[in-house]
């Protein structure tokens, strides 16, 4: 008996460490600093080896996960389950791509040919294009079939304008945009954001002429451009998918996979705004009336980080500044810039309460 109640204990313990590690801030910087570890060493954790032991230990900590009911409840809601499929299968292209071009990197050093060198890519429709069109389709359709019957679609009341779900949620791929809708204004998160990230990907075979990396796998020979494509895809999409159904609650709370979805936990923040901290905390005086006036310490901090950035960005980006020129390299700066901003707006507003940089509502300029 007591070695069940120790065991309970630690098992208590363990649970609680998780849930403290989930809280937002922990949980973006920890994916990130996982990001770079990866990719500093990812020759050595996409080893089969090393990659099967990985595997298995996440599997066994789902599976030991899955005897907590606030858990399951979670991770099992008809909604959540392709989020569950969407983190495997990521996770196993990314340790796909990497794991050739750990293989390429490596042959490259020792001189010899690419994996893709001689590779005959042309594949004749009939018969071999259609049949494997045929066995995916199959395969793909009895999937689909399984999963509806063991799985009921999650169809609930009909839709009342008097009664709102808690919380109401977007679609999945929706998710992180619904994310960043918390800590921007709307036509900055669901207009301008979306369209930054549209003309930076135009914008790429401009900004980075690079001819290396076409038409093999590679990292050595493109580790900015990959590292900066999968810090906005893994952590500032996947990451925040992740948020949006795993861990927001009722009244849009953070919860951790532990934890019980209380629908009575006060979801009140005290809002915090630059102006308040220069004016009212630091200087002791009223707050202007002039609305350029009022936000003059939010102005100065984004304008210093956006004619700033660039020049501290230089110091790690020289080579690639005199590759690119000026125009080139201001261009990427401005993208990058705008991309960093997310994130730490984010651990802003969840550590500091800080809701805009810049609030002057007068032009519904709120950032």
């Amino acid at each position: 008996m007591d070695a069940l109640l120790a065991a309970d204990s630690a098992m208590d313990s363990v649970k609680h460490f998780v849930n403290v590690l989930c809280e937002p801030h922990w949980f973006l910087i920890i994916s990130v600093v996982a990001l770079i570890v990866f990719l500093l060493g990812y020759r050595w954790f996409t080893k089969p080896v090393v990659a099967g032991a990985i595997a298995a230990l996440g599997t066994l900590a789902f599976i030991v996960s899955c005897q907590d009911p606030n858990f399951v409840k979670i991770v099992q809601k008809a909604d959540n389950v392709p989020i569950v499929i969407m983190i495997v299968v990521v996770s196993y292209v990314l340790w796909l791509a990497f794991r050739q071009a750990a293989i390429n990197d490596k042959r490259l050093e020792e001189g010899k040919p690419l994996l893709e060198a001689g590779a005959d890519d042309k594949v004749l429709v009939w018969p071999d294009l259609v049949y494997i069109e045929l066995i995916a389709l199959v395969i793909c359709t009895a999937a689909l079939i399984v999963w509806a019957i063991m799985l009921p679609a999650p169809l609930e009341q009909p839709a009342d304008p008097n009664v709102a779900p808690n919380p109401a949620k977007a679609p999945w791929y929706f998710l992180g945009l619904q994310e960043m809708l918390v800590y921007f204004d709307p036509w900055l998160a669901g207009v301008v954001f979306p369209g930054l990230i549209i003309v930076g990907l135009i914008a790429i075979p401009y900004i980075d002429k690079n001819p290396r990396g076409n038409g093999y796998y590679t990292f050595k020979e493109r580790p900015f451009a990959i590292s900066t494509f999968l810090f906005g895809f893994v952590i500032l999409w996947v990451v925040l998918i992740v948020f949006g159904t795993f861990l927001r609650g009722p009244n849009w709370n953070f919860f951790g996979p532990f934890e019980f979805w209380d629908h009575n936990r006060p979801a009140a923040l005290l809002n915090r705004e630059p102006r308040d901290m220069f004016w009212i905390e630091f200087l002791q005086r009223p707050i202007p009336g002039n609305y350029i006036l009022r936000e003059l310490p939010g102005i100065l901090l984004l304008g210093g980080y956006f004619l700033g950035g660039p020049i501290i960005l230089l110091v790690f980006f020289r080579r690639m500044y005199r590759q690119m020129g000026f125009l080139r390299y201001s261009v990427m700066s401005f993208l990058l810039l705008t991309m960093l901003l997310m994130p730490i707006k984010m651990v802003l507003r969840w550590t500091l309460n800080l809701h805009y940089i810049v609030g002057i509502t007068e032009w519904f300029l709120n950032v």
